[in-house]
């Protein structure tokens, strides 16, 4: 078995008001990035991707129902967006390609962002709470 990375993500659960709505954009995104879903039940969903103590997980909980309306602030106190790896620029554009056939809202298209790092080519997205999302390929950059 391959030593965990030490200081990597083991998990990230997200508290989302819609949990069938969350999992119309989480679910294709993390299925085509390999994620498995593992758990789908009315408190919530998770994705795991495998790797020999290398994985990660994303979950999905259901809200309290008292905060339900609240609105995500990208700029407030909290977390700013999410942002996974591709393998590659070819990788991003077909992502940008299921995000579209599946009526996900886009921020941004795949773009070259030198001011990120030389090769950063990236996808913007947003999930139905408005929690900014990021597939990225910047090879030579972590």
């Amino acid at each position: 078995m391959a030593d965990p990375i030490r200081g990597g993500f083991h998990h990230v659960d997200l508290n989302v008001s819609d949990v069938a709505a969350a999992k119309a954009v989480y679910g294709p995104v993390l299925e085509f990035l390999g994620y498995k879903l593992v758990k789908d039940d009315a408190g919530g969903c998770e994705w795991d991707l495998p790797g020999e103590g290398r994985g990660a997980s994303l979950g999905l909980l259901q809200c309290d129902p008292a905060l339900k309306d609240h609105v995500h602030k990208r700029y407030a106190p909290g977390l700013h967006h999410l942002s996974w790896r591709a393998e590659s620029r070819a990788d991003v554009d077909r992502l940008h390609e299921l995000l579209v056939e599946r009526g996900i809202t886009v921020l941004d298209p795949p773009a070259h962002y030198p001011q990120y790092s030389g090769d950063y080519y990236a996808v913007f997205f947003e999930d139905p709470d408005g929690m900014k999302l990021e597939l990225v390929h910047a090879p030579g950059w972590i």
